[in-house]
């Protein structure tokens, strides 16, 4: 098992926790201040991205979430 867990929460945030960091598109890390539990937006309201600060519920976001298993990925060339 991995020590990283990500849960995408149906109507909500994507939720990271374990050992993990969070980096910008530069690859500087976001200081998290020993969390080892963060919300991640998924709706694009959040003031505070890319952390949920709880915009979704505000914005009535709707996105039901279930498992399913992605195809096979192609081979590399």
């Amino acid at each position: 098992m991995a020590g990283t867990k990500i849960t995408i929460q149906s109507n909500g945030s994507i939720r990271v926790e374990g050992d993990f960091e969070i980096l910008d598109q530069d690859g500087k890390a976001f200081g998290l201040n020993g969390r080892t539990k963060v919300g991640l937006c998924r709706c694009g309201h959040s003031e505070n991205k890319p952390f949920c600060d709880g915009s979704h519920k505000r914005a009535n976001f709707q996105s039901a979430i279930q498992a399913f298993d992605l195809p096979a990925a192609p081979p590399k060339a």
